[in-house]
């Protein structure tokens, strides 16, 4: 591998773009090519075998494009395929829940929350993590299946929305808790929402997380790419979507010149 080699990141659909935004913010000389499986979003609700399947699919198809090092900005493949890509890949492959954990930690004062897709929440994957690195933790989890879609359609404000956080986290709210995950890479664009309905609560991006960390694999591997030239940043996506467009022009500032549609 070389240091020009773009840096790979995939997720089941827009949410992997705060991923993309964060990576790119921190380190703006590296090439990217972005993988958003829009043709089988949403991942959450699937099986631990299938999302398996589609996590592999979409690293050997990252692999075709000479990537350094793979992020999976997917929470449900993060909790369930992650040691299962790192165990039949050589590249380095990290994922978006231990970064994640590392700052709830970090900051919380006893009690954190976990909002998720159903598949993470239910894999127990930052659950047996943070008790694994601290039993006293008071954790709380919650799968909040309607939030990806409401993000996908651009619902990401709104009397709808508002409904749904209420709906999801007044238990959170009951509980006092003071340190929120963000357990799925879509979730931070209802950060505002959520951020209004928690008031005082500590809100962990884990997209900005695991983009410190993408950052800490390079330079341990001596992979990072330091020579200020012009970046690329490719787009792919294995079915068409006109809210990707928008919302990729909202994160990178500009209008999204080419989005490739390509069979995994």
């Amino acid at each position: 591998m070389i240091k020009n080699q773009p840096i790979g990141i995939f997720d089941s659909g827009i949410g992997g773009l705060t991923v993309l935004n964060e990576v790119g913010k921190l380190m703006p000389n590296e090439n990217i090519v972005y993988f958003g499986d829009t043709a089988r979003v949403p991942y959450g609700n699937k099986s631990e075998l299938i999302i398996k399947k589609f996590s592999v699919e979409n690293i050997l198809f990252l692999l075709q494009e000479k990537v350094k090092m793979v992020v999976v900005a997917c929470n449900s493949s993060s909790a369930l395929a992650l040691d299962y890509l790192n165990d039949i890949f050589r590249i380095p492959i990290i994922g978006v829940i231990e970064a994640g954990i590392n700052k709830a930690l970090a900051v919380t004062s006893g009690k954190i929350g976990i909002i998720g897709t159903k598949a993470t929440i239910e894999s127990k994957a930052y659950q047996k993590n943070i008790t694994k690195k601290n039993k006293k933790i008071k954790i709380f989890s919650k799968s909040c299946p309607l939030f990806v879609p409401l993000v996908e359609e651009g619902l990401v404000g709104g009397e709808i929305t508002e409904k749904v956080v209420e709906m999801y986290l007044e238990d959170f709210k009951k509980k006092k808790i003071d340190t929120i995950i963000l357990g799925c890479t879509h979730y931070p664009l209802l950060k505002k929402e959520i951020a209004k309905y928690l008031q005082g609560v500590t809100i962990v991006n884990s997209a900005q997380e695991v983009a410190n960390h993408a950052k800490e694999v390079l330079d341990h591997f001596e992979l990072a790419n330091e020579k200020k030239s012009k970046v690329s940043k490719k787009l792919c996506l294995s079915d068409e979507s006109k809210n990707f467009t928008k919302f990729a022009k909202l994160f990178l500032k500009k209008a999204v010149a080419e989005i490739k549609i390509i069979n995994v």
